[in-house]
This record gives C-alpha cells, sequence and structure tokens, in this order.
C-alpha cells in the first residue's frame, strides 16, 4: 500500500507528527508483539512504519521482542504468562493470537481481530472497551451484504451461493447472518457452509464442491487467510467465482475481495501504542472500525474462469486490479 494511503487513512491522528515524540528521549519502551502468522510479516512491517511516523526508533527508544507460534495460538500462552513477570511495557497482538492474551491483566494490550471483541470477551463495548484491551476489529456486517451485492453485478445470473465460514470465529453468525439477508433481498440462495477449525477445512471444501453454486463468498478470519491459496485454487478448479473479504486473498488467486486493507490498519495500530506509552489508558480507547475499505479484482483469476468484466463497471472501481 502506498504511503500516501496509510497518511489518508490516519487523518488528523498524523496531523502533527513531530509532537508525538516520546517526552522522555531516555526512555526505552518494551513492546512484545505476538502472532500466529509467518514471517515475513506484513502487519509487523505496517506496525513498524507506523511507530516510525510517531518517533519511535528501534534500538532507540523502544525494543519489539517478537513471538511466534504458526497457526498454534495455545504455544503462546507461556509467553502470555511471561508478561506478567518481565517489565513490559505494552503487548500487541495479532488475530488470533488474542485468544492467548485474554487472561492478561498486567499490562496493556492492543489487538487487531477479524472478529467480535466483545463476544470474544476482550472489552465491554467498542465505545467503552472498559479493561485492559483495546485496538481495531475489522468485522463489519455492512462489508458482508455489499461482497454479496458486488457479486451479483460480476455475475448477473448469480442464484446459488455457497458462503464458506469458520465457525469458531467470534462474530461468525451475525456475519452470516448479514450475509444471508444481503443475498435474499437479492434473489440469490445462500448456502451456508461452516467448518470448526483447520482439521475441518478440507471436508468443508468437498461440502463446498458438492453444493452445485454458482459463485463462493469466504468469510475472513486468519484460519482462512493462511489457507488462502488452498481456497483459492479449489474455487479456480470447481469453476467458482470468489469473493473475499481482504486483498491477500486476491494475491493468492481468488477473484474479488472488498474490506479494509489490514497492512494500514496496523500502522494506524501504532498510534494507540504511542497514546497508551505516553500514559493513556486502554480503557477508554474506544475499538477503532476501518471506514476506507478497497476493491480488488484478479484479471488473471477472471479470465481462466471465462468471466467478462467489461460488462461491469467492477474494473473501473476497483482499487487495485492484478494482471
Amino acid at each position: 500500500m502506498k504511503r500516501r494511503d496509510f497518511i489518508a487513512l490516519l487523518g488528523a491522528a498524523l496531523a502533527c507528527p513531530a509532537a508525538a515524540l516520546a517526552e522522555d528521549s531516555r526512555r526505552v519502551y518494551r513492546i512484545y508483539w505476538l502472532s500466529t502468522q509467518a514471517q515475513p510479516d506484513p502487519f509487523l512491517d505496517g506496525f513498524r512504519e507506523g511507530l516510525r511516523a510517531r518517533g519511535y526508533v528501534e534500538g532507540k527508544n523502544v525494543v519489539l521482542e517478537l513471538h511466534y507460534a504458526i497457526g498454534n495460538p495455545q504455544a503462546l500462552r507461556e509467553v502470555a504468562s511471561e508478561l506478567r513477570r518481565g517489565k513490559v511495557d505494552l503487548a500487541v497482538s495479532s488475530g488470533p493470537a488474542t485468544r492467548a492474551m485474554t487472561a492478561v491483566e498486567e499490562v496493556p494490550v492492543l489487538f487487531a481481530l477479524s472478529g467480535d471483541p466483545v463476544e470474544l470477551g476482550l472489552v465491554k463495548s467498542l465505545g467503552q472497551p472498559g479493561g485492559n484491551f483495546t485496538g481495531s476489529t475489522f468485522l463489519s456486517l455492512e462489508l458482508a451484504g455489499k461482497r454479496v451485492e458486488l457479486l451479483k453485478e460480476v455475475l448477473p445470473n448469480l442464484r446459488k451461493l455457497a458462503v464458506f465460514s469458520n465457525a469458531n470465529h467470534p462474530g461468525e453468525q451475525s456475519e452470516w447472518r448479514a450475509t444471508r439477508e444481503a443475498a435474499q433481498k437479492l434473489g440469490i440462495e445462500p448456502v451456508y457452509i461452516p467448518f470448526s477449525g483447520a482439521s475441518e477445512l478440507e471436508s468443508g471444501l468437498a461440502k463446498a464442491g458438492e453444493a452445485h453454486a454458482d459463485a463462493l463468498l469466504v468469510f475472513p478470519d486468519v484460519l482462512t487467510m493462511v489457507h488462502r491459496a488452498k481456497i483459492a485454487d479449489f474455487a479456480i478448479a470447481h469453476r467458482l467465482p470468489s469473493m473475499f473479504g481482504w486483498s491477500e486473498y486476491c494475491d493468492a488467486g481468488g477473484l474479488l475481495s472488498y474490506g479494509a486493507n489490514q497492512r494500514a490498519t496496523y500502522f494506524w495500530l501504532a498510534t494507540y501504542a504511542d497514546r497508551i506509552l505516553r500514559g493513556e489508558k486502554p480503557a477508554v480507547l474506544p475499538v477503532f472500525q476501518p471506514t476506507r475499505f478497497e476493491l480488488v479484482v484478479n484479471l488473471r483469476t477472471a479470465e481462466q474462469l471465462g468471466i467478462d468484466l467489461d460488462k461491469s463497471s467492477i474494473l473501473f472501481r476497483a482499487n487495485r486490479v492484478i494482471e
């Protein structure tokens, strides 16, 4: 993502970056980064860029201690327990790593979740978190309906839509309800295909293939994100136009995606990190929901599926086209 898009997302939060330098230049802040992703980590890169924009320099006034457990949030629980013993100023959890942090009360925790932090028990409400957790959620029920509308625009004859969903994802039922209602308003029959965890991913895909749907819509969460290439390849092999929530899915071969830019959100998250390190409490910092969204189209996948996108305005409205 281009730097000007990062700045546009932040708006007034970065209006005076020079004023955001740590007040005591002699202080070195210690931040734990916990993730179930693999390196290289684009979300960490976004957070680091955000820190630099706020005046933090690694090794000078901030130290990032990185902890990774690829696809295994449970392995991070021991790391989380270290937060109670060590001198840590802030913890930042990426995606499902937040589940390993739920019992931590001793230090502030920033999160970026695809699901509902209220349902997960991290905060009392989005507006008033009330504890030591705050951050960002990508969950937006308005987006669920918009994704169905965009698919219908590209596929005017869409009648049956397979909806592939990780049932363990916080807020998943709300997203399914919004998707179902949007589909029915457009005369589309939604076929709900839930799966529970990585062990059911293959069987879930098999059910999606047996649904005889006209297209595939995949709810965004870290598990489908990790397996995005497999899901995108499955959709192409079964001649299913696919819609996803984040651009990374399209980079892996998905046809369409519509949602927030994750890296930009992690860049923004550094603003909250700065405010907390300078004394503000997570309890009163509202959970942020992105308001800028990007539409990405994979033209190569469209050609593989024999879809003529020139018949719609989708290419003109896309923020990025993969050719």
